[in-house]
């Protein structure tokens, strides 16, 4: 049987070439409970929120619809969440060494743009302490190498995200998120 799910595919990788670096997952099992605890909390709320923001339709024009605003304060909360949990010098959520919980919120929070593109934006609460050390993390995350050489350009993701924005989308993901389901 083949193995899916990149959670899954991580950590049988870190298992099975245990030489190699950079290490995904601490050796102190206290350190690995906690950051499997906030692999969940990214999976099973910041990601399901993200989307619930991207793909929510306005009954009226944004500015008089609330459900915009709510689903955007909810997304808003749960980054601060894990923002608030990450280590207070960084970069990466454990410190100085990238770790699995990292690369996991990685490509969602690569991809923030679209809010500005599809949403009116972001619109994240300015003047919170939280945001500096979350700024911090995503810069780190940015710059590194192997994000760069394996991040795709905008204009690729644009038609795929545009359907999610117009809630047209046809992915399980998608499918869950109407449903009021979390990631399938």
């Amino acid at each position: 049987m083949p193995l899916y799910e990149s959670t899954v595919i991580c950590e049988f990788l870190e298992e099975a070439y245990p030489s190699s670096t950079p290490h995904l997952l601490p050796s102190d099992p206290y350190t690995k409970a906690r950051l499997r605890i906030w692999i969940d909390f990214v999976t099973s709320r910041v990601i399901p929120s993200f989307h619930r923001f991207l793909q929510y339709q306005p009954k009226a024009s944004p500015a008089e619809d609330p459900g915009l605003s709510k689903v955007g304060s909810e997304f808003h909360s749960y980054l601060q969440q894990f923002t608030k949990e990450m280590d207070p010098e960084g970069p990466y959520f454990l410190g100085n060494e990238i770790s699995l919980v990292d690369l996991i919120i990685a490509p969602w929070a690569l991809r923030l743009w679209v809010f500005d593109h599809f949403k009116g934006g972001l619109n994240l609460p300015r003047g919170e302490p939280w945001l500096d050390r979350f700024e911090k993390w995503l810069k780190a995350i940015e710059k590194r190498e192997s994000v760069v050489e394996t991040t795709s350009l905008r204009e690729h993701y644009l038609p795929i995200y545009q359907r999610y924005a117009d809630d047209t989308a046809q992915s399980e993901l998608a499918k869950a998120t109407r449903e009021g389901k979390g990631v399938p």
